[in-house]
């Protein structure tokens, strides 16, 4: 199947999954596990012993453990976070495919949901292997758009070299870049974690695990959507 033919929709099972109806389920076992974390309780355990209680299939344990986070984790993420405002002339650091997804995942789509700290997130996965879509060339004139909306002074895309076909995305988001007169840089690494994690400027990321450990970082994914995708298919996960 060629990238013009396929999606990153959603999964055939979610509508079941995440239906109406299963929504208050989620919620309740949501808090049942931030407050599980927010004491101490380790994630593996407690998401079995939530998962169990409620029982919840296996997408909707995962989707329970992007989507939740301890009180403090709430409060510094909700600290650290900048505005759309203050992203004037500021530089910005993308977590390419984590960025990169969650649109393509919105233009075809696909479910995301508004988590605990107030990100949007996905089930989409990379699994070592990047696959180019239909949405992809959408998805990234809209990121360039927005950024170009903030007025932003200058971006970088970080992007796991360690994934089949970053190569050729890299040389995507530049051929855009070229065409549209956006300036960016669009750089691999071997664990773009470990550099997002070390740069002194705005990281753009949902992902939990850099969140914590950043010292400031922007939502660009909500902005992109805010502006461009107001049909996005969006599930409020918060209590």
């Amino acid at each position: 199947m060629t990238h013009e033919n396929r999606h990153r929709g959603p999964h055939p099972e979610d509508l079941a999954l995440f239906s109406e109806s299963q929504i208050p389920i989620l919620k309740n076992a949501l808090r049942d596990f931030c407050w599980l974390l927010s004491r101490g309780y380790s994630e593996f355990s407690s998401l079995k012993l939530v998962g169990d209680r409620f029982q919840l299939a296996q997408r909707q344990r995962t989707m329970l453990a992007r989507a939740a986070c301890s009180d403090e984790q709430k409060q510094n993420r909700a600290r650290t976070c900048r505005t759309a405002s203050a992203m004037k002339e500021s530089e910005i650091f993308l977590d390419g495919f984590n960025t990169l997804i969650t649109i393509e995942h919105a233009l075809s789509g696909g479910f995301l949901f508004i988590c605990m700290d107030g990100c949007l997130r996905d089930l989409a996965s990379v699994h070592g292997t990047y696959k180019r879509v239909q949405e992809t060339r959408d998805a990234i004139n809209l990121i360039g758009k927005t950024i170009q909306e903030l007025q932003v002074s200058k971006t970088t895309w970080l992007l796991d070299r360690p994934v089949s076909n970053s190569g050729r995305l890299r040389e995507l988001l530049l051929e855009i870049a070229a065409e549209q007169g956006w300036s960016w840089e669009v750089d691999l690494f071997q664990n773009p974690d470990i550099e997002l994690k070390k740069i002194g400027g705005t990281v753009v990321t949902t992902d939990s695990n850099i969140l914590d450990s950043v010292g400031e970082w922007f939502h660009l994914n909500q902005q992109v959507l805010l502006n461009h995708v107001p049909n996005a298919h969006l599930i409020e996960l918060r209590y």
